[in-house]
């Protein structure tokens, strides 16, 4: 008997331009994954409007934006399928099921959503912020996904959809497999200040889009050693922002970098143009898988529509078991 092949469910909201912290995070992992497991990328755009409900007109860029950075560093469209949340609206009403069953006090000991609403200084949360783990729930078993790849700070999202398909399974009928978490603890790439993970939010990131000068600019701004004052003077890469880029990104010449450093016969001008010319050959191939899709938007829509078909196809197979096991099935449609 042949095993079948597992289903991953993963993705972003489209709330801006992915950068380099995405890249180390996640995205070089889906790339990987993408050829041993039945991939499903996500672009959640319902979810976006959780944090920016007052901004909707910027979804329609970002959604577009988000698919060329997934294309441009590697996800076949052949072997992943991408969709886009808002046009699946089965996992919408998936979600309305859902929130039946989950009480107010599961979502508000959410350690996430206690910790991200504190991040964006939420003291009265919005109904669909405060519910975003139910609605996650729904993304990951609308097409029944064994594994979520996740980071150990998401664990409490798949433990709580583990909880929600385990108690409509036993309330109504066996219809979801309870999802694993495939830990990808990647480590956070600090942001160009040295102080914060890199964010959008926070303007310290090194986009996926931006161009060799553009690296070339942010790089040298990036912070290092504050108490290196001259070019020979002994530095400490441990504090240095740019070291932390050597060793994601110039993995060869990292334990180099790093002796030079402490015995300060390397100067931080030097060792920053080393370092975008290793991220600017990093991004190259992807700029060029880019330009494609800049050049041929028609051809990036239909990806994304023909993957949300499959999305959509898969979704209303699921519903259909769904209002069967609720005896919502009143009539034959």
């Amino acid at each position: 008997m042949v095993e079948k092949t597992k289903r991953i469910l993963t993705g972003d909201r489209p709330t801006g331009k992915l950068h380099l912290g995405h890249y180390v995070g996640s995205l070089q992992n889906r790339v990987k994954l993408q050829y041993d497991y039945d991939t499903f990328l996500i672009i959640a755009d319902v979810q976006a409007l959780t944090t920016n409900f007052e901004k909707p007109e910027k979804l329609s860029k970002n959604v577009r934006q988000v698919a060329k950075d997934y294309l441009a560093v590697g996800i076949d469209p052949d072997k992943t399928t991408i969709f886009v949340q808002s046009l699946v609206p089965e996992i919408a009403e998936l979600t309305v099921f859902y929130s039946m069953i989950v009480t107010v006090n599961q979502l508000r000991h959410n350690p996430t959503i206690k910790s991200e609403a504190e991040q964006y200084g939420y003291n009265d949360m919005t109904y669909g912020f405060l519910g975003y783990p139910v609605s996650q729930a729904a993304d990951i078993t609308f097409c029944k996904a064994d594994l979520v790849p996740v980071g150990s700070d998401q664990l409490p999202h798949v433990e709580q959809t583990r909880r929600i398909a385990r108690k409509f399974n036993q309330l109504y009928a066996p219809v979801f497999p309870e999802p694993e978490a495939l830990i990808s603890d990647f480590p956070r790439l600090v942001g160009l200040d040295g102080e914060n993970k890199m964010s959008k939010s926070l303007g310290n990131a090194i986009y996926l889009a931006d161009n060799a000068e553009e690296v070339g600019q942010k790089i040298m701004q990036a912070k290092t050693d504050p108490a290196r004052i001259r070019k020979d003077d002994p530095g400490h890469p441990e504090v240095c922002t740019v070291y932390e880029y050597h060793k994601a990104f110039n993995t060869e010449e990292a334990a180099d970098i790093e002796e030079m450093c402490c015995a300060g016969t390397i100067g931080c001008v030097a060792c920053k143009k080393n370092l975008a010319a290793k991220i600017n050959k990093l991004l190259k191939p992807t700029r060029q898988k880019r330009q494609k899709y800049e050049e041929n938007e028609q051809l990036l829509d239909e990806i994304l529509l023909a993957g949300t078909k499959k999305a959509r196809d898969i979704a209303q197979d699921t519903m259909a078991e769904v209002r069967e096991a609720m005896q919502l099935d009143y009539f034959s449609v």
